[in-house]
């Protein structure tokens, strides 16, 4: 598998965040900036134990500011609870802090961001990691993924394996929204296994830690 790098030096901290957060606010590393709203940061904790990355701001998020706000953003809070995840003690993040969307009438409809906009945005999520220093970083959904543990790794064929790499727990699941624009008589199903690889993540954060996480 092609792993990219993760930036996790030891040395940030809470102030490398509020820089983080204000140097993205004016990021123009790819086009994206153009049409959205405004960047959207990652938020939670400064020393969260578990963060989420999701692939990119939608609708709501772009005109809030804030990562899952909107409907898969309250679908993922009722996971991390029926899961017994405080969902105030978790970061959540995207690998793309722009909106990338087409306009059709009045709605603005989510399209994937491409490979150069992921790495255009990678060194905010690498720095958010740096800083935040989680004990595991769960993807959600095939682009945060790919971005975290290669372009070969598959979330249908793997999701739920924990790889250990650079003092850190990567996983991944399905991105929330994928439950909501399934099949309605497959949801609750899919909600479920959803709330298991939440409850698996628990596990993993209630055992010893990685090693040299702390140092």
């Amino acid at each position: 598998m092609d792993e990219p790098a993760l930036f996790a030096a030891p040395g940030a901290g809470a102030s490398d965040l509020r820089a983080l957060r204000e140097a993205a606010a004016t990021c123009t590393n790819c086009h994206l900036y153009r049409d959205a709203t405004q960047t959207v940061f990652g938020a939670g904790p400064e020393r969260a134990t578990l963060m989420l990355v999701g692939e990119q701001p939608g609708d709501r998020e772009d005109i809030e500011g804030k990562p899952f706000v909107g409907p898969s953003g309250r679908l993922l809070d009722r996971a991390l609870n029926e899961a017994g995840i405080d969902r105030s003690r978790v970061y959540v993040t995207n690998a793309v802090k722009h909106f990338k969307f087409v306009a059709r009438g009045k709605r603005r409809i989510h399209q994937t961001p491409k490979a150069d906009e992921i790495l255009a945005c990678r060194p905010w999520l690498d720095g958010e990691i740096a800083a935040v220093r989680p004990e595991v970083v769960m993807a959600l959904g095939a682009t945060a993924a790919k971005a975290l543990l290669g372009p070969s790794f598959r979330v249908s064929k793997q999701r739920g394996e924990v790889v250990h790499r650079d003092r850190l727990r990567l996983t991944a699941t399905v991105h929330p929204s994928s439950i909501l624009r399934g099949p309605d008589e497959q949801r609750a199903v899919a909600f479920a296994d959803f709330v298991d690889d939440f409850a698996a993540v628990a596990a993993v954060l209630a055992g010893p830690p990685t090693p040299g996480a702390d140092s």
